[in-house]
């Protein structure tokens, strides 16, 4: 509808068209401020606009164009409307597809596979597919990456908290460390080790390194589990910070050929401050080990490597200050660094009849995701986390998304689907059923409505253009008060206008469906 309007422009204003939101309703859909137009013929904008309203008005598509304040206003006609709607009744779920050519490579969650995933890496998973689905649906290639940190010390403290925890099992003597990892999953690994390897294995600790790896798969494999739960989209690759390593040699030697390292107190150290970083930052430690850091910039110069025309990474917000060390590692390697975007997610509040949400006992001091998705389901949890932006605290307490009114937006986008779903129920009619039904003579509610729902695929362009799914969610919800509003002053069934009507609700279910949808979300045919 949008491209229409744009193509229709272009026949006779030869510049790059923008088309805005007019300033009152009542002005029409679509505005265009011709002010830079005019400057470029030598013209009076007010004159120019009016000039061009005779150029539109001959078209079917436009009701009426009018010259306003120096901006042409576009006001649509019903046919167009009509158009629409039969192409979302048609296309359905894929509603707004269309093809681009950008190759972006999405990294996120990451969790390190020492525990389950906690709420707070939640928050970054749905948040990353929310942005995979929508970028798909418009025709994006994206692939998806999920970078295991299976190296350097908290895999070897996973090793050793199942090694200590086994001893305890097996009553032998054990001293705790002041660091190890606690909780029930400690426990079950170390009776399944204890099952796999025998009472021996656990004598010496000859064998923790070999246990460390044997308990991150394990983890994997929970974690996995758990990004099913979260009806997270499959990821096309896992990749392994451990077999990164072997590279570690090759890019060292590549920075320094590019001058981007020196020595300095036995260590080696990243010239990050040459690129906007507070302070150099090390690379090697004196006793030769490479840092966490070193680890991201072989991973890094892996995905350049790979070329692809964007790279979009999801990290916690507690990794805001890694970002310039990494952009200015990658300027190093001979790459270029406004490539990469990194976006940050932060932790969630998470509350249960005004308290705060007890910690799982399995996990032993966080949230599990796993606890959550079996207290309010996945759908819910997935919508909830997608009604704020994702750098921003989110608090919600799970016991007001058990409520049935407008306070609960998940039931709420939900109940204005089923309310209309139950009126073509009642009526043995299916969705399908209006295509053939001309709109004409809309009435103002009935054409506000409609002109919103058709909104969808620019919300989606906005959404991803942002790296902002909220604006999808906030679009439903707003989507839907229209809709109640609708419904609470319009009689549908029975009426002479029922035809049109049932065609203008049938394209806002559709609409809600498929924007459900995109995100992941399983609509409710009945509430």
């Amino acid at each position: 509808m949008k491209n229409k309007v744009i193509d229709i422009i272009k026949k006779h204003i030869d510049d790059e068209i923008i088309l805005q939101k007019p300033k009152k309703e009542e002005f029409g859909h679509f505005a265009v401020p011709v002010f830079k137009y005019a400057k470029q013929q030598n013209k009076n904008p007010m004159e120019y606009a009016k000039e061009l309203c005779d150029e539109f008005n001959c078209y079917d598509e436009f009701e009426s164009v009018d010259a306003i304040g120096g901006f042409v206003n576009f006001k649509l006609s019903d046919s167009m409307l009509d158009l629409m709607a039969n192409r979302v009744l048609e296309e359905k779920n894929k509603f707004g597809k269309s093809k681009k050519e950008e190759k972006i490579l999405l990294e996120y969650i990451s969790a390190n596979p020492t525990g389950p995933m906690h709420i707070g890496h939640a928050r970054g998973a749905i948040y990353g597919d929310a942005i995979l689905r929508i970028g798909r649906h418009l025709g994006y290639d994206i692939t998806s990456e999920y970078y295991v940190n299976d190296a350097g010390n908290q895999i070897k403290l996973l090793g050793l908290s199942v090694y200590l925890a086994a001893r305890e099992i097996l009553c032998l003597d054990v001293e705790w460390p002041e660091e190890y990892y606690k909780g029930e999953y400690i426990k079950d690994l170390a009776s399944k080790a204890i099952n796999e390897f025998g009472k021996s294995y656990f004598e010496d600790e000859s064998h923790i390194d070999e246990l460390a790896m044997w308990a991150k798969d394990r983890m994997l494999e929970v974690i996995k589990k758990d990004i099913e739960n979260l009806k997270v989209t499959p990821f096309d690759n896992w990749v392994s910070e451990k077999a990164l390593y072997s590279e570690w040699d090759k890019v060292l030697e590549k920075l320094k050929k590019h001058n981007a390292i020196y020595e300095k107190d036995e260590k080696l150290w990243l010239k990050s401050t040459e690129y906007k970083d507070e302070k150099d930052r090390v690379v090697v430690r004196e006793d030769g080990r490479p840092t966490y850091l070193a680890g991201d910039i072989i991973y890094h110069n892996d995905k350049f490597k790979r070329g692809y025309d964007r790279y979009i990474n999801i990290w916690g917000a507690d990794h805001h200050g890694y970002i310039a060390r990494v952009k200015a590692a990658i300027e190093f390697l001979g790459y270029d660094s406004k490539k990469l975007e990194v976006l940050l997610a932060q932790m969630v509040k998470l509350l249960k009849g005004g308290k705060p949400y007890k910690m799982s006992k399995r996990a032993g001091n966080f949230i599990l995701a796993s606890d959550v998705v079996e207290d309010i389901g996945a759908d819910t949890l997935r919508f909830i986390f997608l009604t704020k932006k994702a750098d921003t605290p989110l608090e919600f307490d799970v016991d007001d998304l058990n409520k049935t009114d407008s306070s609960n937006p998940v039931f709420y986008v939900n109940y204005a689907y089923a309310r209309i779903n139950s009126i073509f129920n009642n009526l043995n009619k299916s969705f399908d059923d209006t295509k053939n039904i001309k709109i004409d003579n809309l009435q103002k509610a009935e054409k506000e409505l409609l002109f919103y729902a058709l909104q969808l695929p620019y919300e989606l362009e906005d959404a991803f253009k942002h790296r902002e799914p909220h604006r999808v969610t906030n679009f439903l919800i707003s989507l839907a008060a229209k809709t109640h509003s609708f419904y609470n002053s319009n009689k549908v069934a029975s009426d002479e206008r029922e035809e049109i009507r049932l065609k203008v609700l049938a394209t806002v279910a559709t609409v809600i469906k498929a924007g459900l949808n995109i995100l992941g979300i399983e609509v409710k045919e009945k509430m």
